[in-house]
């Protein structure tokens, strides 16, 4: 690969459609534009124009734009074609270009990368631009606006230079002691700052958890003995059959997962195997499966058969939120006895109840998030930088008053952190990994 190449790529969605984009980023975007269509139109200006291939017979009649470095996405002249969406049309455009000397079809991510690279947007940036294309939910969409929008960003940009002008602070009374116009006391000028960006810093990563959930997903396990109704329920709040439902206990023997919307959040439910003690081998994997859902679920639905009575309570993991829910109201006559035994009764079979459980985990989800900020870590990588940051941070209140050249050094090494997650600082190694999850043509 590389850098000093022209690339192209289709940059809309799958073929056929109405129009399909065809972008092109690097030095020779003018002269093929110009070799292709005869001209060049007015930067950011539509033109329609006729495409020819070398050899002069026509590809498509196109609105054509040009954007000229470095104002345009890639920083880079790009040329956009905006081409009849034929599968046969695309195929003679990206024919067409590949005859170009060093110009080559775009790697996964490349334009973006491009855009890195060219200082027209951060790490964080670019991976809010990702979690746009993949957004699925209403609470996605809003949570990857935050990130690439630059608000993110700028709140660790923010700390850095917090953390930098402290640690300037300090250098300066090392080097410059024996000078009266440098302050006797740093701490009296920059160590509330600084333990004013370490609070900061810990309520930040404290939601760190929402931001996975919303980018990911509520887990919920739908969990409870055999023949209890969980695949039934599965089944009914998915609105399609995804699990098979029979008589036969111990159906379900693996986990089997659905990707709901509930209230604008992405909720992913798991449908388990019947809780039991089991000689069969498979069958005692799925269970073993199920307990070990338990450990990372957001919610466990508990179910027990109304008409069975009461069983043994399951042990869950401490701390997990719980609803008991008895099933199969419809073959019970509804007592007092029965509201007081479980969170909620409902029936898969009549549809009794659905909606009230749903709302409940709408209400659950509605109410964790009312407060929450959308400018929330949620990558791994983010959150492992953030915390590298904290405990440097907190390294260096712990020392500030034993010596000045190791609170210097930490206040350092947790301003580079901060760096990283933007890209700022030494980050060549991430960008391979970062940019490879992006499709072609972003």
């Amino acid at each position: 690969m590389q850098d000093s190449d022209t690339i192209y790529a289709l940059s809309s969605g799958a073929l056929p459609s109405g129009v399909a984009v065809v972008r092109i980023s690097g030095d020779q975007a003018r002269s093929i534009c110009e070799a292709v269509a005869g001209s060049v139109p007015t930067p950011r200006q539509t033109k329609l124009m006729t495409l020819r291939a070398a050899e002069g017979g026509e590809i498509d009649q196109s609105l054509v734009l040009f954007f000229a470095a470095p104002a345009s996405f890639t920083g880079e002249d790009c040329i956009e074609f905006h081409l009849h969406g034929g599968r046969a049309t695309v195929q003679a455009m990206l024919d067409c270009l590949s005859k170009f000397k060093n110009t080559r079809h775009a790697e996964a991510g490349e334009f973006t990368r491009r855009a890195f690279e060219n200082g027209k947007l951060d790490l964080v940036e670019a991976e809010g631009l990702s979690d746009i294309i993949s957004a699925e939910t209403e609470m996605q969409r809003r949570l990857a606006i935050e990130q690439a929008s630059g608000h993110l960003s700028s709140l660790y940009e923010g700390w850095s230079e917090t953390l930098t002008h402290a640690r300037a602070m300090i250098e300066a009374e090392l080097d410059f002691s024996d000078e009266d116009d440098i302050p006797g006391s740093v701490s009296r000028t920059i160590w509330q700052s600084v333990e004013k960006t370490a609070s900061e810093l810990r309520q930040h990563l404290e939601g760190s958890r929402m931001g996975e959930i919303i980018r990911d997903g509520y887990r919920i396990v739908i969990a409870g003995p055999p023949n209890a109704g969980k695949s039934s329920l599965m089944n009914a709040l998915a609105r399609r059959d995804i699990a098979i439902v029979t008589e036969i206990a111990g159906t379900t023997r693996d986990v089997i997962e659905v990707n709901l919307d509930v209230n604008g959040f992405a909720v992913r439910l798991y449908d388990t195997a019947g809780l039991r003690e089991t000689l069969d081998a498979v069958e005692r994997e799925g269970v073993r499966r199920a307990r070990a859902l338990f450990e990372n679920a957001d919610l466990i639905l508990l179910l027990s058969d109304i008409d069975a009575g009461s069983s043994e309570e399951e042990r869950l993991p401490d701390g997990v939120d719980c609803l008991r829910i008895g099933t199969k109201l419809d073959r019970v006559i509804r007592s007092e006895d029965h509201e007081h035994s479980y969170d909620l009764l409902i029936s898969a079979t009549t549809g009794e109840g659905i909606e009230t459980l749903i709302n409940a985990i709408g209400e659950r989800l509605s109410s964790r998030f009312s407060a929450a900020s959308m400018s929330l870590p949620t990558r791994e990588r983010q959150v492992n930088y953030l915390r590298e940051a904290l405990r440097s941070l907190e390294e260096a209140l712990a020392m500030k008053d034993v010596s000045p050249e190791i609170p210097a050094e930490a206040l350092r090494n947790a301003a580079q952190a901060l760096g990283r997650i933007t890209g700022h600082v030494d980050v060549e190694d991430l960008l391979d990994v970062i940019f490879s999850a992006f499709c072609v043509g972003k």
